[in-house]
């Protein structure tokens, strides 16, 4: 399966950088446990082929309207900015 994927570098607040992903999936049941099995496994696959990644989320459309998944501070910065246009894609 092929996923589309959106590699970000942004400024932390205190200095530094934060690397993260945002990917283009969701699972078939939408479950809490099946959503971070399926972040985990994007993650570490991305990470695989190259990809520096401190975080990740998922964004996704359901009933309409677009959804993500992922720690509370990448689902904010999804929220206030929307999804990235894709950058790359992986093979899972």
């Amino acid at each position: 399966m092929k996923v589309h994927l959106a590699h970000l570098s942004e400024r932390k607040i205190l200095g530094g950088w934060t690397d993260f992903a945002v990917f283009n999936a969701r699972t078939q049941t939408g479950t809490e446990d099946k959503n971070r099995e399926l972040l985990g496994k994007l993650t570490e696959t991305a990470r695989s082929a190259g990809y520096k990644i401190d975080h990740a989320a998922l964004a996704f459309r359901q009933n309409g309207r677009l959804r993500y998944y992922g720690p509370g501070n990448i689902v904010d910065y999804l929220s206030r900015h929307g999804v990235p246009r894709w950058t790359g894609t992986i093979e899972i």
